[in-house]
């Protein structure tokens, strides 16, 4: 391996020429550039692209089983410092067991703790990065110290420490795929060590004709054996080896499953370990990349086996294996495929897969399920789509391609009569028992969908449509939302913006998305019926059942929004029937509610009052058109005041100062310390 390191660069500011230290069992790419005093850990890959230079800042750590992945950036500042977990002054820190992933840039000062992740693309400038933190995608931190255990979201700029406190904690799920990253990297750092040795990669040619290649199940062995090939490269023992560990692999890919599945899994769970179930397409099978399915933590075998089982079923035509967790040590301890594509989905011992009845749509109306609940709005709905000339079709999907919206279209309804299609229904019903199936009514002459109503799901619950046979729409939440936004609120509020000529937008965000107030968009609403925009905003709350949603209205004209309102929150949590923006109004260069900076509206004075009311702590927030673009909002001066008129004069105060920028309100839980409400007080005028 021929390494392109290169001794600093004599300058005003440093003459010692000092050389990079790399430790043996790492791995440098020789298209890779390494300057000055830097330090290369135990096991490190340093991929092709690289540019490491402590020729003005320095010195540089890169921790062992770290990776730096291809285009990334190191360099740092002449004077910047931080202190390294061994007590020394550094300009650029990296800690064990870190990916620095493609294109990322960390300009020191900067430091970047253990078991971190920094996505494609990211920046870090003087900043420190504690452990365990996850930065996403094209995201920005600087002049600001990050929790250990944060999650940044894709495309944030943190450049205030106020920002960094708030945000969110590192899900299991991300914490998991990033120390898949680490491994992947692992194996490619010895997978590369062996190809520049001939003693090393000339045996595994030699066996890849006679031989499977090893699956990704058995690579944490393979691994270890390589790394052992590597250190003593004998042609002979290497050979020997490699038999061994291929023989292995192959008994494992192709013997069947010995023993009872059942009793396996009872003896994980008597071992005190729990049990997982991961699936495959053959493409990600290929590239490993496995993806989890629910299996509750729990220590009830029968709970668990028919957890399996329904996976197997779920997921037949898939590849699916069976992993045992230790989560004490937090570590796999088994990992064994249990089924293939070919095979079809077998009954663990005696279980029998949970047999539910699908509702049936009948011809006077009614529809029933399990749960006993009447859904004669479907057969209503089916009357008034024909009366109106629409076609009616229908979808389905089982559980994982609803998760994905991938839906697939059931056999065509081509009767025009209710009765013969309220009896295609029922066949339809029968036929995709146990997976989720929607009715959708089709302008032919339009060629475009003017409802989607989910009839059906997996658990055989039926959903409600609840519409009313008047020209008006009245609004009912599903039973997802509970307490969901008044009724006639929402209607009104439609109304009000299909009458002006406004366009009707969704958006959701889970738990954690909704903290950091990243919204993702829905398809919009391109109905101009009252009736049809309910039908599908009631769709969009079923699907979306635990995450928040909020209805968005849209001036097409002015390219601006009009209004946004929370119309559900997961578990069935209150909502309150409020905008958290600006009014729906005619006038397109108003501020929020009509008035001008200094004035503070009455539907903000009572959230204010409400927010003081429960404890919580006013803020403001002010950003100029540009920022506001990128969402890159400054605060104002603190508001400690807990005193409505106080508050009420601190925010005129920042209203007058900014008066051609955008301001918006906070509200803030100081216990929490996460933010539980943003609204825009102020627009400038255009």
């Amino acid at each position: 391996m021929v390494v392109r390191s290169f001794a600093a660069p004599p300058t005003p500011w440093s003459r010692d020429l000092a050389e990079p230290k790399i430790d043996p069992s790492a791995y440098v790419h020789s298209f890779s550039n390494l300057i000055g005093d830097v330090y290369i850990g135990a096991n490190v890959l340093i991929a092709p692209g690289t540019s490491i230079r402590a020729d003005e800042g320095n010195p540089f750590h890169i921790g062992n089983s770290t990776n730096v992945q291809d285009g990334v950036v190191i360099h740092g500042l002449e004077k910047g410092r931080v202190v390294g977990d061994d007590g020394k002054d550094y300009s650029v820190w990296i800690g064990n067991s870190t990916s620095i992933t493609h294109m990322a840039l960390i300009h020191g000062p900067a430091y970047v703790g253990n078991n971190c992740f920094i996505g494609f693309r990211s920046t870090i400038f003087n900043a420190r990065v504690g452990d365990g933190c996850i930065i996403s995608l094209h995201a920005l931190v600087q002049d600001v110290e990050i929790p250990a255990g944060k999650y940044v979201p894709s495309g944030a700029v943190i450049t205030t420490q106020q920002q960094a406190d708030l945000l969110p904690n590192v899900r299991e799920s991300d914490q998991n795929f990033a120390n898949h990253v680490v491994g992947v990297n692992e194996s490619l750092r010895q997978g590369y060590r062996c190809a520049a040795d001939i003693a090393c990669i000339t045996p595994i040619r030699q066996q890849q004709e006679k031989s499977p290649q090893p699956s990704r199940n058995s690579a944490s062995g393979f691994n270890k054996q390589l790394n052992t090939q590597i250190n003593k490269p004998n042609s002979n023992q290497i050979s020997n080896q490699i038999n061994h560990n291929l023989t292995d692999i192959n008994a494992e890919r192709n013997g069947s499953m010995a023993g009872d599945l059942a009793q396996q899994i009872r003896q994980f769970l008597g071992q005190g370990y729990h049990v997982a179930v991961e699936y495959a397409d053959v493409r990600r099978f290929r590239s490993g990349s496995w993806q989890s399915h629910a299996v509750p933590h729990t220590s009830e075998a029968t709970t668990v086996i028919n957890a399996v089982q329904a996976a197997l079923v779920e997921n037949e035509g898939d590849y699916v294996r069976l992993v045992a967790v230790d989560p004490k040590a937090k570590r796999r301890v088994s990992e064994t495929i249990i089924q293939r594509p070919t095979d079809k989905a077998a009954a663990i011992g005696n279980v029998a897969p949970s047999n539910g009845s699908a509702p049936k749509a009948t011809s006077n109306g009614s529809a029933a399920s399990n749960n006993g609940n009447n859904n004669a709005d479907i057969a209503g709905q089916v009357r008034q789509l024909l009366a109106q000339g629409y076609r009616i079709s229908t979808e389905y999907a089982d559980a994982r391609r609803f998760r994905s919206a991938s839906w697939q279209t059931g056999p065509a309804i081509t009767a025009s009569n209710e009765s013969t299609v309220i009896a295609a229904l029922n066949g339809i019903l029968a036929e995709h028992e146990g997976e989720y199936v929607r009715l959708v009514g089709v302008d032919p002459k339009a060629k475009r969908r003017v409802v989607e109503t989910i009839i059906q799901r997996a658990d055989s619950q039926a959903v409600s449509i609840g519409q009313s046979n008047g020209a008006t729409a009245s609004y009912t939440a599903p039973r997802a939302n509970g307490n969901g936004a008044a009724s006639g609120d929402v209607a009104a509020t439609v109304g009000q913006l299909l009458a002006q000529g406004h366009r009707i937008s969704v958006e959701h965000a889970d738990e954690r998305h909704f903290r950091t107030t990243s919204w993702q968009t829905l398809p919009a609403i391109t109905a101009s019926n009252p009736s049809a925009a309910i039908a599908a905003l009631e769709n969009y709350i079923a699907e979306y059942s635990d995450e928040y949603v909020r209805l968005v209205g849209v001036d097409i004209k002015a390219k601006r929004r009009v209004v946004e309102l929370l119309i559900h929150r997961p578990g069935g949590q209150p909502v309150t029937a409020a905008r958290t923006a600006v009014k729906v109004s005619n006038s397109s260069n108003s501020s929020y509610g009509g008035g001008s900076a200094g004035r503070i509206n009455g539907d903000m004075l009572s959230r204010i009052r409400q927010l003081l009311a429960q404890g919580y702590r006013i803020g403001t927030e002010h950003a100029d058109e540009r920022h506001f673009r990128t969402s890159s909002w400054f605060s104002c001066s603190p508001i400690a005041a807990s005193n409505e008129s106080e508050v009420i004069r601190a925010l005129e105060a920042c209203l007058d100062e900014h008066g051609d920028e955008y301001v918006r309100l906070l509200g803030i839980d100081p216990k929490a310390k996460r933010r539980v409400f943003e609204g825009i007080i102020q627009r400038p005028v255009k």
